[in-house]
């Protein structure tokens, strides 16, 4: 990267393009309007209760009523003592939301290019590219922000690892610390994890660069700083990992407690995630190309075609209204593809993947493998159930594979590898040192490369049946001539975009041509190859993320109506739990305003799933009544909602008369079945073995409630003239909760698979359960440890390098 007065202006205006050009996208923001993202609607209702304490309270609770019966805040939005990482995020995230993410997209692969010793023209073309490829914008209109934030911090921690491996050891070293740190600090570690796959692929391929030139010191000397600088940089998100740890230890993605399924057969995967859930987002072969045809295989489940559709024609010839035909035709389901559904295609754009091709065969190096590499790792990774071979091992032997879901969204891999070659091909192509020669050849097998693959697309059309899994209850509701109607538009967006794509093609290497033939400037180049570039990529994102999508702050805020069915609820002051069979386990907009059984979570809490699947959904009301669920959400045959109490709800805590002895998990379960929850509790010995000794009576004036409720606070006052066993519809959780009697601390076990136990001797006593997360303590020490170590080594890069004069770069 270039140093000097000079070279710090062209940065700061190319950050000055990229401010413009995120703002110019998103333009709404501009009015005060926000995006209105599907996830973060379901975040808003999770969070409400953690976010209300934090508002009133000044405190942060790291405990939530509000969903799954109970559950840490961790994965919610948590904020932990000393993480100063958050704060130089929201630094350099200066720019309203979405306008934020767009902005680091840019800098990140801007810096990246730089890296790679990219000149700065190209690189905010790269950028722009990077920025744009659809998928990137797609998600951030279904609100998926944090998969969107840790691909942002992608390129900069690349450019670091590139950086170091380069020999600029010192700011190689501090880059990808704090790209590091930040990469962490946005918490989705499936993206991270992904990209560590590549960084295992860049690894191989300048060891063996290294192993050929001799250069082992240099190799592991990189190597041995990225260590400590990757070490730095999750210690600095300690409390966030420690804690995440944990939690996913005891929710879906952690082993099972159970060996058995709902309906008694035996479960044929403990350790987590299932094969079939892994692999449910799995890219078809073909489906792919979509990467370079966006609508090949239709787009998204609800593609907005206007009048330019043939059902829409059919409908007004039907007698239909032009405003009905219009709102139907503008939400088409024509995604046809392998997964269950869509919200748009990965298109990385028609003309950088024509330049991905030329940088096959104009760019030499180790760069060319490593990203080569990373391109196929992750096409074939993404292909995940229709490519069984590969996926299969690495769910079964790859450390931490199985750990998550959807497959193909490891394309990303993809989408960051291949404008980066596309760009070093410009690179070569503008390079005066390579002959002419060489890269008109190169043009030339390229473009027929990529038009070869549009014939051959055009003629494979035949063969296509253009059926999706969808189809048959698309038939049940708008019969055969609509299903056929939406099949003829799968195939014309098919073909128009296929010729939509070679136009695009075709005129970009016409522009190189020109280029080559020395009649245009290689300015002239760059900025149209850059607009054709932008108005390619804009245009299909346009379709999916647009001014539509943005609504008035005030509806985000409140992303839920209040019916008259909340209102009612809610004039009920005590603390129960709501239960909505409509939303079963997953939706929280009963979260939004009661305590709930539900929520929304892709890492759900493993024993009210468990619940969930053996007797919730069966219609078991004992567990209802053990969960305190005192209200639950009817309809009517017109969907009008009533709520509907449930007298026999246990109330917050309660005696028992008896506990009952079971040896495993799968036996606790099996207990439930039949017990009589407000007199019995069952209990684990093989995991609690003390509590066989308990010898107590619960007298019939024995009595207990809740007096003060706080989310990480409850305390009850009980009164029972004998020693009894008090039974809490709360959520066992080991790693926090402490129970406290009489302001002693107890200890506590679980009973009913699920649910919190007391010891409580007679007489009267004050009892409390307080969530006291060790791990957030130990975790905070490590953090603050962490980072001003980090501090230190970025404030020692800055003095030495004011004091160092700058010194000729050698390539690569």
């Amino acid at each position: 990267m270039k140093l000097g007065l000079k070279a710090f202006y062209t940065h700061f205006f190319v950050l000055v393009l990229f401010i413009i050009t995120a703002l110019a996208y998103f333009n709404p923001v501009l009015q005060g309007k926000v995006i209105e993202q599907s996830d973060i609607r379901q975040y808003t209702g999770m969070a409400k209760e953690q976010n209300n304490f934090r508002k009133k309270t000044a405190e942060e609770p790291y405990w939530t009523n509000s969903a799954f019966g109970g559950m840490p805040t961790y994965q919610l939005g948590a904020y932990y003592p000393h993480d100063y990482v958050k704060k130089l995020d929201r630094l350099i995230r200066f720019l309203p939301r979405p306008a934020d993410y767009l902005f680091i997209y840019f800098l990140g692969f801007y810096i990246l290019l730089c890296c790679l010793k990219v000149d700065y023209r190209l690189a905010a073309l790269g950028a722009l590219a990077f920025g744009f490829s659809t998928y990137l914008i797609i998600i951030l209109g279904v609100g998926h922000n944090a998969k969107a934030h840790a691909l942002a911090y992608m390129p900069m921690l690349l450019g670091g690892i590139v950086l170091t491996f380069r020999g600029k050891y010192l700011w190689g070293f501090v880059l990808s610390a704090l790209a590091m740190a930040l990469e962490v600090g946005a918490n989705h570690y499936q993206m991270t994890y992904y990209f560590m796959l590549l960084v295992l692929i860049l690894g191989i391929v300048y060891l063996v660069y290294a192993v050929r030139e001799n250069k082992l010191k240099n190799f592991f000397t990189s190597v041995g700083l990225l260590i400590v600088a990757v070490v730095l940089g999750i210690a600095a998100n300690a409390t966030s990992l420690m804690a995440t740890k944990e939690y996913a230890d005891w929710s879906t993605r952690g082993k099972s407690q159970l060996t058995i399924n709902p309906d008694g057969s035996t479960k044929s995967d403990t350790k987590g995630l299932s094969k079939d859930y892994i692999t449910q987002y799995s890219y078809g072969v073909v489906e792919s190309l979509n990467i370079f045809v966006p609508r090949l295989f239709g787009g998204s489940n609800g593609e907005n075609l206007g009048e330019n559709s043939k059902t829409y024609d059919f409908l007004i010839d039907q007698g239909i209204s032009r405003s009905q035909a219009l709102d139907f035709s503008r939400s088409l389901p024509l995604y046809w593809g392998n997964q269950p559904g869509t919200a748009g295609p990965a298109y990385i754009g028609a003309i950088v993947f024509f330049l991905f091709i030329l940088g096959l065969i104009l760019v030499r190096g180790r760069a060319k493998w490593w990203l080569l590499g990373g391109v196929i790792m992750s096409l074939i990774l993404s292909w995940g159930k229709n490519f069984n071979l590969l996926t299969d091992f690495m769910i079964d032997y790859f450390p931490l594979y199985n750990k998550f879901r959807a497959v193909s969204s490891i394309q990303v891999i993809l989408e960051l590898c291949a404008p980066i070659l596309a760009i070093l091909a410009l690179k070569v192509l503008v390079d005066s040192s390579v002959k002419s020669s060489k890269k008109i050849k190169a043009l030339k097998i390229s473009f027929f490369t990529v038009l070869g693959t549009g014939i051959a697309l055009l003629l494979l059309k035949s063969i296509f049946s253009f059926e999706s899994f969808s189809d048959g209850t698309l038939k049940q509701y708008y019969g055969d001539e609509i299903l056929s109607l939406i099949q003829l538009d799968r195939k014309a967006v098919y073909t128009n975009d296929l010729f939509r794509t070679l136009i695009f093609v075709a005129l970009s290497a016409g522009v190189i041509w020109l280029f080559l033939k020395e009649k245009l400037k290689e300015n002239v180049l760059v900025l149209v190859l850059g607009v054709l570039i932008v108005v390619d990529l804009v245009g299909v994102d346009r379709r999916y993320v647009n001014k539509d999508n943005f609504v008035s702050k005030r509806k985000m805020t409140q992303p839920f109506p209040e019916t008259p069915s909340v209102k009612q609820i809610l004039q009920d002051e005590s603390v129960y739990r709501v239960y909505d069979p409509q939303e079963g386990l997953n939706g929280a907009s009963t979260s939004f305003y009661h305590k709930s059984i539900g929520g929304y979570h892709a890492a759900k809490p493993g024993a009210i799933q468990d619940l969930f699947d053996f007797y919730i959904y069966k219609g078991k009301i004992e567990i209802l009544n053990m969960l305190n669920v005192k209200y639950v959400i009817q309809r009517d045959e017109e969907g009008r909602s009533a709520p509907s109490m449930n007298p026999n709800a246990n109330g917050n805590a309660w005696f028992v008369n008896r506990l009952v002895e079971v040896k495993s998990a799968d036996e606790e379960i099996r207990a439930l079945d039949s017990l009589d929850v407000k007199n019995e509790a069952v209990v684990n010995t093989a995991r609690f073995t003390n509590i066989n000794r308990f010898n107590f009576h619960t007298d019939s004036l024995a009595i207990v409630s809740l007096t003060d409720y706080k989310p990480n606070h409850l305390t009850y006052r009980a009164s029972n003239p004998n020693a009894g066993v008090l039974i809490f519809s709360e959520m066992y959780y080991e790693n926090g909760w402490n129970a406290y009697i009489d302001g002693q601390l107890k200890d506590h076990f679980k009973v009913n698979y699920a649910l919190r136990a007391l010891r409580v001797s007679g007489g009267d006593h004050t009892i409390e359960f307080k969530f006291e997360p060790e791990v957030v303590k130990k975790g905070s020490q490590i953090t603050l440890a962490s980072s001003i170590v980090l501090g230190l080594i970025v404030l020692i890069g800055l003095g030495f390098s004011l004091k160092s004069t700058p010194k000729k770069e050698d390539d690569e």
